[in-house]
């Protein structure tokens, strides 16, 4: 393949990208069976692709989102399928990517065969999160949006938005997420955004707590936000 490659000059502590030019499909295919399980990120847009190592904050962002989505399928009962970063992509669109975390919700039935899922046939995954602690040099909200994705949530480290799927394949931002209508972003957001926390687990509680309340007296929306 007739490549050029572009690599990203960043500062130690953040992600370091390289871009590959003119790699085409059959090229990005052939990368991702090279990079395989190794904590290397893939986003591919018509014929160029970028490869990210993502840093141990981004995992830790990306794996506490990824539990409030899993707390509020539970405590909501809300049916929830989990596929992770699992790579959505499709070859009519030429695009592909992986997301930081990706779930089903509601419908199962509506994926045929989880374990072998086909954009081409299966529906997107509802949600997904997006972690840009920095910023991609291809079009990531794009190709989402190129795969129909109905919602993302999109944080970078400091700010969490809510973005909901338009039928001319852009986003809109929103305060309330479409998959968890009852919850603000307010309450997800003022625990994502705090620094140097080592025990997820003590967030997890306190999140539980925010959103057994919120079910307890739905009458009363500003409790949790109250407790703030």
């Amino acid at each position: 393949m007739n490549t050029a490659a572009e690599a990203l000059t960043k500062p130690s502590d953040v992600e370091h990208r390289i871009v590959l030019r003119r790699v085409g499909w059959d090229g990005y295919q052939s990368l991702m069976r090279m990079v395989g399980d190794q904590p290397i990120r893939l986003t591919y847009d018509h014929g160029d692709v970028e490869l990210m190592s993502p840093l141990p904050k981004h995992e830790r962002k990306k794996s506490l989102l990824g539990q409030f989505v899993r707390i509020l399928a539970r405590e909501f009962r809300i049916p929830v399928m989990p596929t992770g970063s699992t790579t959505w992509s499709r070859e009519d669109l030429d695009k592909g990517l992986e997301a930081d975390e990706s779930f089903y919700l509601g419908d199962l039935d509506r994926v045929a065969d989880p374990d072998n899922i086909n954009l081409e046939i299966d529906p997107p995954p509802d949600l997904a999160i997006e972690i840009e602690l920095t910023r991609s040099a291809l079009d990531r909200i794009g190709i989402y949006g190129a795969l129909r994705v109905p919602e993302l949530w999109r944080f970078n480290g400091q700010t969490l938005r809510f973005l909901l799927y338009q039928e001319d394949g852009t986003y809109q931002e929103s305060k309330t997420s479409a998959a968890f209508p009852d919850v603000s972003i307010d309450e997800i957001a003022r625990l994502a955004t705090q620094e140097n926390v080592r025990d997820e687990s003590a967030l997890l509680d306190e999140f539980l707590a925010c959103v057994e309340s919120r079910i307890a007296v739905a009458e009363n929306p500003a409790r949790c936000e109250g407790e703030a």
